[in-house]
């Protein structure tokens, strides 16, 4: 079983990626308050584990009921997540959080308003995304038993905490970077956002066309 564990816990790990989560999260969430950058880094995990435990338990019966192929997936969750790439990369999120800001303070509001990003992009589809449904949707069918079955349930429970606990320190970690520092991460990580979504619709792209 340890092994079990420990070979699901390694592969959602390197699917769903914790450590690259965190930064692009940081980038997204510049005009929120400490409080608010913490209860969406929470959220996103919690929203994030509930879409994967559904396919988990129910995945192949839903994806059959609707005649979704997992491909759609792909394609589908790379370009939202070129779009949020964009945004990161030009700084279009900043330009409209000024504009928000510069609109409450006219309406003599004490909050401006900030884009949640805990449901879109963070929980769906950076954290269960097309590769982590994939993912544990092939775990599960390879789980023998109510005990195989509990145990790659621990696996990714454990990896959305770690998630959860990378999000909630990124922020420090890009305030002791500086704010030059994180506009260039921002930018880069950016692209490489970019580069990942063209993948998705690619792999998505080229498995529909092998399909005979």
């Amino acid at each position: 079983m340890l092994d079990l564990f420990l070979s699901a816990f390694v592969t959602l790990f390197v699917v769903i990626d914790p450590p690259g989560c965190a930064p692009i999260y940081a980038g997204l969430i510049g005009g929120a308050s400490n409080a608010q950058a913490r209860s969406m880094a929470l959220r996103a995990p919690l929203i994030a584990s509930a879409i994967l435990l559904v396919f988990a338990l129910f995945g192949e019966q839903l994806l059959g009921a609707l005649h979704i192929e997992l491909d759609s997936f792909r394609i589908a969750g790379g370009i939202m997540l070129f779009v949020i790439a964009l945004d990161m990369v030009f700084e279009k999120r900043t330009q409209r959080r000024e504009e928000r800001a510069e609109k409450v303070r006219a309406e003599n509001a004490l909050t401006p308003e900030i884009d949640d990003v805990s449901v879109f992009p963070m929980a769906m589809p950076m954290i269960a995304g097309p590769g982590s449904i994939a993912t544990i949707m092939l775990l599960m069918a390879r789980s023998a038993g109510t005990a195989q079955t509990l145990v790659v349930l621990a696996a990714l429970a454990a990896v959305l905490a770690l998630t959860a606990a990378a999000l909630v320190a990124a922020r420090p970690l890009m305030k002791l970077l500086g704010a030059r520092v994180e506009a260039v991460l921002t930018r880069v990580l950016g692209v490489l956002l970019a580069a990942l979504a063209a993948q998705f619709v690619i792999d998505g792209i080229r498995a529909v066309l092998r399909q005979p």
